[in-house]
């Protein structure tokens, strides 16, 4: 490892080059979770994509730690290291939509939000997540599970080609015929194998869409009711059911402030009058607190972007389940409601469809079959509440939990190092080790959930 010549760095690039002491250090190191605080050597941000490469022969020659950067949402700090250097790709925001073959080539740079808008313009979508200031090249990379998983897929089965900066500096063209395993291998393989510069995602016909989110009380008869039927819904309906505490919002009524509560996510990708018809069992299940589900466009799915100051903290666990009874959902709300944090929550999401359609060795992610997804989550008053509060999220999802036991990399958090093996099973995780050792033997990019190198 060497000293890093700040001054050197800043006459090497033409991007921006943020380092201890400069205006916006603070800020280009923040990241969207809180309980992180680290000190990066520098922040670079590239111009381009020979900029990107060069960044990463920086790190080769430096021997300093590489983190690389999109949204600034891994939930345990991936994307800024103590230290070293930061590969921020946000200048990179090129878009190019082409219309007449339903297409787009987008830069990492952009966040799920941006790209939505763009093509909403034109009455088309890709499926990304459930939040707008995600960056695309992480969600993208992991799997990208949302609000059109169960109609047109995961971000991944969208994805036609990509542009990868490789560990030694270069530029790679990859699709299913250039670097075939390399292009497996970033679809669901996370930021192991290179840095993704851009994307070009298959587009869909979206103009619209009935969704928005529903409040019901939370029984377990009403949360069993809204996963039965989501699950048994024409795959045009893809759902996020959120089990917690009702928030002080100004929009729900202050006598349910605190109560548990279903805050459903629903986005029906279809016409609105069957939108509606296949929304009413949903409704029916009980009066709702708040119902905000109407015909929008698809990009107001995804909500206005919240307070910058705010940083959560949080431990959680993710995982699937193959059936979630009335009895098994009972025990997850009893868990809720006698919980030690102010803020706790179960989330379902309903998985099958257009999700289950792709052969489950044909990209990285490697849980096709699942009926559910589940994540657990608890918030931290303080770093002495953390010890409780992971035991909690530990019993809750011993509780929710079954079938062959999984997890979806995009959501690991502290455990991502013990559960790799289960994000990657099997098969899965044996290629994925010879591709690295392919197009990374030495691990440069190890700030991830590590696949490391085959040998």
């Amino acid at each position: 490892m060497t000293t890093l010549d700040v001054s050197a760095v800043r006459t090497r690039f033409t991007g921006q080059v943020v380092a201890p002491g400069d205006d916006g250090y603070d800020g280009a190191r923040a990241l969207f979770y809180g309980g992180h605080d680290p000190r990066p050597a520098v922040v670079i941000r590239p111009a381009d994509p020979a900029e990107v490469a060069s960044v990463v022969r920086l790190a080769q020659e430096t021997g300093l730690e590489l983190s690389v950067r999109c949204g600034g949402h891994s939930p345990v700090g991936h994307s800024v290291v103590d230290g070293g250097i930061v590969l921020d790709l946000a200048h990179l925001r090129a878009i190019a939509v082409d219309v007449e073959e339903r297409t787009v080539w987008a830069q990492a740079g952009l966040t799920a939000g941006d790209v939505t808008k763009a093509l909403a313009e034109h009455g088309l979508a890709v499926g990304f997540g459930d939040t707008g200031t995600v960056g695309i090249g992480g969600i993208t990379t992991g799997g990208g599970v949302g609000f059109l998983s169960r109609k047109y897929g995961m971000t991944i089965d969208n994805v036609l080609a990509a542009e990868v900066v490789t560990a030694d500096g270069e530029i790679l063209q990859v699709d299913d015929t250039h670097h075939p395993d390399l292009f497996w291998a970033i679809r669901g393989g996370g930021g192991n194998f290179g840095v993704v510069t851009r994307f070009k995602y298959q587009l869909h016909e979206v103009p619209g869409v009935v969704g928005g989110m529903i409040l019901l009380p939370a029984t377990p008869e009403v949360i069993h009711g809204f996963l039965r039927e989501a699950a048994a819904a024409p795959e045009e309906l893809s759902v996020i059911v959120n089990v917690m505490p009702a928030p002080p919002m100004p929009f729900i009524p202050a006598e349910h402030h605190g109560s548990m509560v279903v805050m459903g996510l629903v986005c029906y990708a279809g016409p609105a009058e069957e939108g509606e018809k296949v929304l009413a069992p949903i409704r029916a299940l009980a009066e709702p607190i708040a119902d905000f589900v109407r015909p929008i466009t698809y990009a107001e799915m995804f909500m206005e972007e919240g307070d910058d100051e705010y940083h959560p903290t949080a431990t959680a666990r993710t995982m699937y389940a193959d059936e979630l009874d009335l009895g098994r959902v009972t025990q997850i709300v009893e868990q809720l409601r006698t919980a030690p944090a102010p803020i706790r929550v179960a989330q379902f999401r309903p998985l099958g469809g257009a999700v289950d359609r792709v052969a489950a060795d044909a990209t990285a992610y490697a849980h096709r079959g699942r009926a559910f997804m589940v994540n657990i989550a608890s918030f931290l008053d303080g770093p002495d509440t953390r010890a409780e509060r992971e035991q909690w999220v530990l019993d809750t999802s011993a509780v929710a939990e079954n079938g062959v036991p999984g997890a979806y990399v995009n959501f690991l958090t502290e455990d991502g190092a013990t559960r790799a093996r289960e994000a990657y099973p099997g098969a899965t995780w044996d290629r994925l080790t010879r591709v690295k050792q392919q197009y990374d033997p030495g691990n440069l990019f190890r700030r991830n959930v590590n696949i490391p190198p085959a040998g």
